[in-house]
């Protein structure tokens, strides 16, 4: 059973989907591939209690640049 029915936001309906999500720690950005039930009226999106644990221990890996483990997919610019 769904922890939420309805969007705890606005009250939507809650669909599952996979989605991007991007974790940051220190200068570092990891792009994550998950499932999430997202709120077909605000795009609100809620995670399952494993999946944001998974977020915290890779944020903290990016943040002391333990990043052997990961793929890199470019570089990251800014500009202006």
């Amino acid at each position: 059973m769904k922890p939420f029915e309805r969007c705890p936001i606005c009250g939507g309906e809650l669909v599952e989907k996979e989605v991007e999500k991007l974790v940051r720690g220190g200068v570092h950005i990891a792009v994550l591939h998950v499932r999430a039930d997202v709120c077909l009226r605000c795009g609100e999106r809620l995670y399952a209690a494993e999946t944001v644990r998974r977020f915290e221990q890779i944020r903290e890996k990016l943040a002391r640049q333990e990043v052997a483990e990961f793929k890199p997919l470019g570089q990251t610019f800014q500009v202006g």
